[in-house]
């Protein structure tokens, strides 16, 4: 009788990622509008999509281009850098499934405290009838959620390089369908192969992101301007975080586990 080979722990885990990779991708197969968005469609004005993709876009290039010692103003980055190479040590001393989820449970008790965040200021702000000006706000939420993923699997986010795999993130965690497989391809890609496409435009990818988000958020920015009833829009501020913060923790565990598979 021949006896199974026993999977190693990076392959069990990395087949709970896949798993949960699959999972997200079929939960977003395809987008069916809430009965809230039904209810809003006739009454958004009809120059407000494009106000939201200008306001997301400017938004993304102020905090790229000077806004991210502001963001790290609320965390330590020092710190998380220093504990991901201890736990990373440890887990380089000995491979087993404690060691290796270290990283996923750090980053996501991070994740959890910026969602509390999200919602407390979403609310608050819908509570004054505050929509569009929470946009850089929120935006900086979103960046400072992935940096902080990103600091506790080992991984930077200063680059280009960083900056196009994060702007990849977001559009896919709030893409449907084909769109998001696509997307999704090109996040593996760019964990393969850590480097941005030939002729890659940051402006264009920008834009990109920002349209999706844009869409994605329409109803409730709209819904968030109404004083007191924006309480319900600013509540999806943490309902969307969430969505991108599960694709994101998806996709940097992945990246954590094939750069491990490479190194050995």
């Amino acid at each position: 009788m021949i006896k199974r080979r026993k999977k190693s722990t990076r392959t069990v885990e990395m087949e709970a990622v896949l798993k949960k990779e699959q999972a997200f991708l079929k939960r977003n197969e395809e987008k069916n509008a809430s009965f809230l968005d039904r209810t809003l469609e006739a009454k958004v004005p009809a120059r407000l999509q494009e106000t939201l993709d200008k306001a997301f876009e400017k938004a993304f290039g102020l905090i790229f281009e000077k806004g991210t010692d502001v963001i790290e103003k609320t965390y330590s980055r020092e710190k998380i850098e220093h504990t991901y190479k201890v736990d990373a040590y440890a887990a380089g001393l000995l491979e087993n499934k404690k060691t290796l989820r270290t990283f996923t449970k750090k980053a996501q008790a991070a994740g959890s405290r910026n969602l509390l965040l999200a919602g407390v200021e979403g609310v608050g702000l819908g509570i004054l009838g505050i929509g569009l000006p929470d946009i850089p706000l929120f935006t900086g939420m979103i960046l400072k959620s992935i940096y902080e993923t990103a600091l506790h699997y080992g991984y930077s986010y200063d680059t280009e390089e960083e900056k196009y795999f994060i702007l990849l993130l977001i559009q896919g965690a709030l893409s449907y369908g084909d769109t998001l497989r696509q997307i999704n391809e090109q996040t593996d890609r760019y964990i393969m192969e850590q480097t941005v496409p030939g002729g890659y435009d940051s402006g264009d990818q920008i834009r990109k992101t920002s349209s999706v988000l844009s869409k994605e958020l329409l109803y409730m920015k709209f819904l968030q301007g109404i004083p007191v009833a924006g309480v319900i829009g600013g509540v999806y501020d943490s309902v969307y975080l969430k969505r991108i913060l599960d694709y994101g923790k998806i996709k940097y565990r992945k990246r954590f586990l094939m750069d491990k598979d490479k190194a050995h």
